[in-house]
């Protein structure tokens, strides 16, 4: 049995340029990120004498399409990163899945590879909560392969090819066996004594589709009762460019038993929750990696940076997750709240980076091409 390398695949409309890529993940290990890289098959004879180049363009939408009103634009787009492919400008090696490609392509195939700057933001869609007819907001990359005399053209739709591509990250290769904890109290006018609780959870950093378990453990040295608890996932979403905050609720679990804990009475109580893009759908704002109808969307990672950087010092959305705990005392005693942060991102799946296209290529399996523009989604996020 041979197993074959899936290669992506896209044509412009005039038939003269074909792109093929072996992946449309492309990670970012915090410190350097993978190029966007692929081969073009183009006519010689219709370029006459211009030349072909392939531009990473990213466009970051902090407003939505429709409040776009007397002439306010809440969108940024840019070109971060252009290769000219024909006549090749690189001297880099071509990777396996590459050379493979050429050889079978024949001698009007061209390889490529598109680096991005250390700065560029991850790929990330803000779920507006409706049908999304419009824009979507959020991180969108792009890959564009056009023909023209200089890199800074416009590119015309009939001899260009445009796709959809991410820069994604996923979780570190050294896993932090750390248990996150905090522990808060509660003091209280008129009365003696404190309200602690505990919260651990049983690891730190939790991949998509995981269940996120919290240990609870009460203290009741107050005069007040607690009449119940709520636990709950927050996704934290900071907006860079309008340094606009707000939080989400992905998952909660709501509990009365045990309760009423009465005064000089301890508790200890597991929560199991699992946060996920399914469970959400009705609710505007929450942060994806991709576009809510697609099957395998899921809830955006967490945004990771180099060690010895500041999180906050990151470009386009930064998304975090905290556990929530709070404790009812009624009406006249108020609530007790706990917030402890965790991860929630993606594994390598066993190799040094997840989703590279010639990570696991030997050289002899067979290529199996897909039409790019069918796809509704690979191992990433397509556009229609």
């Amino acid at each position: 049995m041979v197993n074959a390398v899936k290669v992506f695949k896209k044509t412009a409309p005039n038939g003269k340029i074909t792109v093929y890529l072996g992946r449309r993940d492309f990670v970012d290990n915090t410190t350097s990120t993978e190029p966007v890289d692929g081969v073009i098959v183009c006519d010689n004879d219709y370029l006459r004498g211009r030349k072909v180049f392939a531009a990473v363009t990213v466009t970051y939408r902090y407003g939505r399409e429709e409040d776009e009103v007397m002439g306010l634009n809440f969108s940024k787009e840019m070109q971060l990163a252009t290769q000219q492919v024909y006549p090749s400008s690189d001297s880099r090696e071509p990777t396996a899945v590459q050379e493979r490609l050429v050889k079978k392509l024949g001698a009007n195939a061209y390889p490529f590879a598109v680096t991005l700057p250390e700065t560029a933001p991850c790929s990330v869609q803000l779920h507006s909560g409706d049908d999304e007819t419009s824009k979507p907001m959020g991180v969108i990359y792009e890959l564009r392969v056009f023909v023209g005399d200089h890199s800074n053209e416009k590119p015309h739709k009939r001899n260009s090819v445009a796709l959809a591509v991410r820069k994604v990250q996923f979780s570190p290769v050294a896993g932090n066996k750390r248990q996150p904890s905090t522990l808060v109290s509660k003091g209280f006018a008129l009365s003696s004594g404190k309200l602690n609780m505990e919260v651990t959870l049983d690891k730190e950093l939790y991949y998509h589709g995981e269940q996120v378990n919290a240990t609870i453990n009460i203290n009741n040295g107050s005069k007040k009762t607690v009449k119940n608890i709520k636990c709950s996932i927050i996704q934290h979403v900071e907006v860079t460019m309008t340094s606009n905050q707000f939080s989400r609720e992905v998952a909660s679990l709501e509990s009365k038993e045990g309760c009423p804990i009465t005064p000089g009475c301890n508790l200890q109580k597991s929560f199991n929750m699992t946060p996920l893009a399914s469970s959400n759908k009705s609710k505007s704002g929450i942060a994806l990696d991709g576009k809510l109808k697609d099957t395998d969307a899921n809830l955006a990672s967490s945004t990771v940076v180099a060690a010895g950087k500041n999180v906050n010092d990151a470009c386009g959305i930064i998304v975090s997750y905290s556990m929530r705990v709070k404790l009812n005392c009624g009406a006249i005693g108020g609530d007790l709240t706990a917030d402890l942060p965790f991860k929630l991102m993606h594994p390598v799946a066993g190799a040094p980076a997840k989703g590279r296209g010639d990570a696991t290529y030997t050289g002899g399996e067979d290529l199996e091409f897909e039409d790019f523009a069918r796809l509704r989604r690979g191992v990433s996020v397509d556009q229609p």
